[in-house]
């Protein structure tokens, strides 16, 4: 799971929807640029709310879970 200092999710902004800590920026949008092909420095200029050091701790705990769930599975 990613840490909560990373990744907020509160009723009361944006309804809930997972949010960077401290902004109002959706986690999902990052995601999303990046599969669109923009890159970590134009998502930051786009979203200057989002410090660089926040979105890259939030791809490095994505990337750390997901190998995690590889592992899992491969062990089954």
């Amino acid at each position: 799971m990613l840490s909560n200092s990373l990744i907020l999710s509160d009723p009361d902004i944006l309804g809930g929807v997972p949010v960077f800590a401290g902004t109002r920026v959706p986690v999902r949008t990052l995601f999303d640029y990046l599969e669109d092909d923009y890159s970590l420095t134009e998502f930051i200029e786009f979203f200057p709310t989002v410090p660089r050091e926040l979105a890259l701790a939030v791809l490095e705990a994505a990337e750390h879970n997901f190998s995690d769930g590889l592992h899992a599975s491969a062990s089954r």
